[in-house]
């Protein structure tokens, strides 16, 4: 391209209204997130790119919708896989529950904290230009992920006896371990999925995980009634079902790249399996704080729900219904927290430091207003919601006292969700890790059973307030750091990892 392209700034401060405004948009498109046809130099460093509050909000709406809908879509996965175990048995659901929240940590969690690496390295790699490391990054993960399901795989291979000896059901306890042996025929093709879908996020191209599940979503639904149901598969087939479609996804996604979306292609460098098990350090060491961060936030939400096993049977339907609640209420504030990883990293990249700073700025001001809708929905809606969820008085009434304390859990954990995405567009996610870590374990969990089952007796609301007090000192901590940190350092290392 000859001559110097316009800013962002210019063509949001004229005088033509929104017909330039959203010629903009498709400026910052243009320079960060351009055509197969731009030379590679077109993304070189350029100190002049600027952007505004508008531009960054803007931005985000565009990318953030079809984000959530595809976390909700993906969530429909395990629900409809405990509504069929519902449909078969009181002992299936409980199973379906076990071997999906074991599977979660022991697998899922490990599998997406690894990927959370390439939301730093794809993000980066293509706002710094260098556009074919961008496919050779997910190479490598998908290698990675591949490696990893074997020590994966020898625990769920074992779960039957491994959740024998620790859950009090033996029965149950082998009919979960059952469908994780059967799950883990599935678990590489879920965490190729989540790589490969790096790929085009790194590129602007927020749809292609959504036109994905999109068509998995509803055949899941099929894939679990001709096995559950028409082939009186049981149990198993819902197991067989969950593995056809985790295999699907990567390759409806490389059929979309390839033929709906080519030019997601100009990332990908074609299969180099010498180059991409190579030069693994850079990978590894934001994949291992990646991995922190997101178990010792998973793990500790379910050590909650094991404990609340000790409270009476309301309490235990109430945490229930709140985590169902919890869950539900994060596909709100954690999709969109991808999107503004993306956009921060590619800033990073850059070395657009002011323009990340006005994204940094504007993402927070968002995050606080989604984390004030939260609390207003839930608590305003508590009573309805729990009537939703139960007919049982004893239940209600849990539900509808500790719903405030659990609003305020979501406040916090939309300021968290947008830190630890910010620090992984910035390559810092070992401090997540270390923070997340201290945290919850250090803080939140002892004071929520010193709370609960301590002389205070509170109950469920002692055992809700150590996660919320826990959130909001991490999310503190994290913005503390994003504030003080020294950006320059992050777009130095950004490039020295792309050498």
């Amino acid at each position: 391209m000859a001559g110097r392209r316009p800013s962002e700034t210019s063509a949001l401060l004229n005088e033509h209204g929104i017909d330039d405004f959203r010629k903009s948009i498709d400026q910052v498109d243009q320079r960060l997130y351009g055509t197969a046809a731009e030379e590679e130099s077109s993304l070189v460093k350029s100190p002049e790119l600027q952007t505004t509050w508008k531009t960054e909000t803007a931005i985000l709406a565009r990318y953030s919708g079809p984000l959530m809908l595809t976390y909700v879509l993906q969530y429909s996965f395990s629900l409809v896989t405990v509504f069929v175990a519902g449909r078969l048995g009181t002992r299936e659901l409980g199973a379906a529950s076990l071997a999906t929240m074991t599977a979660n940590i022991t697998g899922l969690c490990i599998y997406e904290g690894l990927s959370t690496s390439l939301d730093t390295l794809t993000s980066q790699a293509y706002g710094n230009g260098k556009k074919q490391l961008v496919g050779l990054h997910v190479q490598r993960m998908c290698i990675l992920v591949c490696v990893v399901t074997i020590p994966i795989g020898a625990v769920w291979i074992c779960s039957p006896w491994i959740l024998s000896a620790i859950v009090p059901e033996t029965d149950t306890a082998i009919l979960a371990g059952t469908f994780m042996r059967i799950y883990l025929l599935g678990g590489p093709g879920w965490a190729v999925f989540e790589a490969g879908k790096r790929l085009c996020q790194a590129q602007g191209d927020f749809t292609a995980s959504l036109a994905v599940v999109l068509v998995c979503a509803p055949l899941n639904i099929l894939w679990n009634w001709l096995l559950v149901f028409r082939f009186n598969l049981g149990f198993a087939g819902a197991a067989w079902a969950v593995v056809i479609s985790n295999n699907l996804q990567p390759i409806v996604l490389a059929f979309y790249v390839a033929f709906i979306a080519p030019t997601n292609l100009q990332c990908w460098p074609g299969l180099d399996l010498r180059r991409a098990c190579q030069n693994w350090g850079p990978m590894v060491k934001l994949a291992i704080p990646g991995v922190l961060m997101t178990f010792s936030e998973w793990f500790a939400f379910d050590v909650l729900t094991i404990a609340a096993g000790y409270l009476s049977e309301p309490d235990l339907a109430a945490q229930s219904v709140l985590m169902t609640v919890v869950v539900l209420m994060y596909h709100i504030p954690f999709p969109i927290s991808i999107a503004a990883s993306t956009r921060f990293g590619n800033l990073i990249g850059y070395g657009a430091l002011d323009a990340a700073r006005t994204a940094w700025k504007t993402h927070y001001l968002i995050f606080v207003c989604i984390g004030i809708f939260d609390v207003t929905l839930l608590t305003s809606c508590r009573h309805v919601i729990a009537d939703i969820f139960t007919t049982d008085p004893a239940v209600k009434s849990i539900i509808t006292v500790v719903m405030p304390i659990t609003a305020a859990a979501q406040f916090f954990d939309a300021l968290l969700a947008l830190s630890n995405a910010l620090l992984r567009g910035l390559g810092r996610q070992k401090i997540g890790g270390w923070v997340n870590l201290g945290v919850y374990y250090l803080f939140a969990l002892p004071l929520s059973f010193f709370l609960c089952f301590g002389p205070p007796r509170m109950g469920l609301s002692g055992m809700w307030i150590g996660p919320s007090t826990g959130l909001g000192c991490a999310a503190v901590i994290m913005a503390t750091y994003m504030r003080l940190t020294d950006w320059q350092r992050a777009v130095d290392d950004a490039r020295a990892r792309e050498e």
